[in-house]
């Protein structure tokens, strides 16, 4: 588990239970979070808005899907030889 500070919960679980959690804290952990959620909210904001609950998780997938492939963490064989139309196309078969 990657925590920005306060540990202390994971802690009292680890204490309760027979397996343990590893927190592994990261000091910068929301501007790494808000660097990755940038592409989204850069995507979304000139939308209206979303009409349901299912076409807005539909969207932000696509949207996720797209800044993966773009940012290069496709873990499929040849990837990293395809365009990014043939990386989505594939993902669609």
């Amino acid at each position: 588990m990657t925590a920005k500070r306060d540990k202390a919960a994971i802690d009292k679980i680890n204490k309760d239970n027979d397996t343990s959690i590893v927190v592994r804290q990261v000091k910068y952990l929301s501007s790494i979070m808000e660097q990755d959620h940038r592409a989204v909210k850069r995507v979304t904001k000139p939308m209206l808005g979303f009409k349901s609950f299912q076409s807005a998780k539909n969207i932000l997938a696509g949207i996720e899907l797209m800044h993966m492939i773009r940012k290069g963490q496709m873990m499929m064989e040849g990837a990293d030889k395809m365009s990014f139309a043939e990386q989505f196309y594939v993902l669609a078969e």
